[in-house]
């Protein structure tokens, strides 16, 4: 038996970080392609059920096109089962919209529920306040079965895996964490976070998908593996630019890091400047934005490099950068703030716009 395990797929986010109003909705309705596109290879891969590990959508007001897409998913798949958990940004909008829950969706409360398959369980439980302090001791699972459990939440926080060790459980499907993570639960069972489907901001950085479960009904022993499926994927690419003087300099670096990497046309790329530079350096980040625009869907540049001050350099210098130079590096700021206002001060002295 073949489950998908997916999560945190925040359907109908606005996906304002930053991105134009063309682009931010077409990364809207492109995450909604990803998750027709997931539902289409669980089709085409004998999958048997899907378990979103909570927060489907995003906000509570969700759009007829996402609600209408989940909707048609579940009622024109009626081999697939779709176990739906709601998550913290889930809440009973989308529920509460169906003329009547599809014979195929399963859904969960704050007790836990039990689906089975024979000798394969399915169970999950949506944490609240009510049951947070009780629920392990409520959890009853059959240890001769394969039990699947699901929760959403933060793993030290909301949920405590001591406290689930020796249940019985081979499989906990987790939500809430939008990076793939797994490790060992006990000498029986595991953990897993699947991640979510499609990055939205530069905290989602690397490869999203879902998980596949495989589960042999005889042995009831199984196999599992993360299915990178992200239309586009975000990346921070650090460049150390040290001993650079120009703009013209950092891009030559800019280009050496872009070849060395795999990236596509399609991705999301924040750039950051590192390494150690000349008070002299002169670095446009808008000029450098602007120069790599074509090389990616959506880019962007900061620069965090420090300044390499010479001290003695500055002592006797008798130039209106010499004093604003001696008068910051002898005020009371820590070091990377004189180096920020050093960086502005000179840009100023230089005529270039801050």
């Amino acid at each position: 038996m073949k489950i998908i395990h997916c999560a945190d797929l925040h359907l109908d986010s606005k996906m304002t970080s930053n991105l134009s109003k063309e682009q931010a909705k077409e990364r809207k309705m492109e995450i909604l392609r990803t998750y027709s596109r997931m539902i289409e290879y669980a089709r085409n891969n004998d999958v048997k059920a899907i378990i979103i590990a909570g927060d489907l959508f995003d906000t509570r007001n969700v759009s007829a096109t996402a609600r209408n897409l989940v909707k048609d998913s579940i009622t024109s798949n009626p081999d697939i089962d779709f176990y739906y958990l709601k998550g913290n940004h889930d809440s009973d909008n989308f529920i509460s919209k169906l003329d009547e829950i599809p014979e195929n969706l399963k859904l969960f409360s704050n007790q836990w529920t039990s689906y089975s398959y024979g000798n394969i369980t399915i169970t999950g439980l949506e944490i609240d306040k009510s049951n947070q302090a009780v629920m392990y001791n409520s959890l009853v699972l059959d240890n001769d079965n394969y039990n699947v459990v699901t929760l959403h939440g933060q793993l030290g926080d909301e949920i405590s895996t001591g406290d689930l060790k020796n249940k019985g459980i081979d499989y906990l499907a987790l939500g809430h964490v939008h990076e793939y993570q797994s490790g060992q639960l006990d000498n029986r069972g595991m953990y897993c976070y699947s991640g979510c489907l499609e990055g939205r901001g530069f905290d989602e950085c690397g490869q999203k998908g879902f998980v596949v479960l495989d589960i042999d009904d005889e042995k009831l022993t199984a196999g599992f593996s993360f299915v990178p499926f992200a239309y586009r994927s975000l990346y921070t690419l650090y460049v150390d630019v040290t001993g650079a003087m120009t703009t013209q300099d950092v891009a030559v670096k800019m280009e050496k890091a872009i070849s060395d990497s795999e990236y596509s046309s399609r991705s999301m790329v924040k750039f950051v400047l590192v390494g150690e530079v000349d008070v002299d350096c002169e670095i446009n980040t808008d000029f450098l934005k602007d120069m790599f625009e074509e090389y990616f869907y959506y880019e962007k540049v900061y620069d965090e490099t420090r300044l390499l001050i010479n001290y003695s350099e500055y002592e006797k210098d008798a130039s209106l950068k010499g004093e604003f130079i001696r008068m910051v590096l002898g005020s009371d700021m820590t070091e990377e703030q004189k180096s920020e206002v050093i960086r502005c001060g000179i840009s100023a002295l230089s005529g270039e716009e801050i």
